[in-house]
């Protein structure tokens, strides 16, 4: 059993901002395998599903972004799943916009959603894609991943929000491995 989890947080005054590409990818994976994410379970609204032959749990944690790492830890212990089975989707100031990075392992960064889920997890050995939502320039970095998404950017955003869900999709069908070759892509 896999579990792939969009970080972001609940309600709809943060549904359309930069913090949420997390739950974001993860309703575009909802949509394309055709799996519901509304049964409220272990601190996180759930889907379980098939991709690609694996038996999937789709998760969007309710905790709150800062708070992730409560939900996916009882999930991961409750269903005894190995976190190298969990794939973590979230954004990322360091990146460029519109750019998707997929890693097999690695640190939180300055990411407060992934410091709680490697605080809960208790491991960096699990993959995760990062969705590029660029820096924050002069704006205050809160308000900026907590503003709704630029019309500039939007395009970018949705283009790499679609790749997300693809390669979280890909590490399921071909492996981490060939998902990063195949993902990862350099910026000019």
């Amino acid at each position: 059993m896999y579990v792939i989890a969009g970080l972001g947080n609940p309600g709809k005054n943060y549904e359309k901002t930069r913090h949420n590409m997390g739950f974001q990818a993860l309703d575009r994976i909802a949509d394309k395998t055709g799996i519901p994410v509304k049964r409220l379970k272990h601190k996180a609204l759930i889907g379980d599903g098939r991709i690609s032959g694996e038996r999937v749990l789709l998760v969007k944690p309710q905790t709150y972004m800062n708070n992730s790492g409560q939900s996916l830890g009882e999930i991961l212990r409750y269903y005894d799943i190995e976190p190298e089975h969990l794939i973590v989707i979230y954004d990322d100031m360091d990146l460029p916009t519109g750019t998707i990075r997929v890693r097999k392992k690695g640190g939180a960064g300055s990411h407060n959603g992934m410091k709680s889920v490697l605080a809960h997890v208790q491991t960096e050995n699990f993959p995760r894609i990062r969705v590029g939502i660029g820096a924050s320039g002069s704006e205050d970095w809160k308000d900026f991943v907590l503003d709704e998404i630029s019309k500039k950017d939007a395009d970018l955003l949705a283009d790499a929000l679609d790749r997300a869900a693809a390669a979280a999709c890909a590490i399921l069908e071909d492996g981490i491995d060939i998902a990063m070759n195949k993902w990862n892509t350099k910026t000019e």
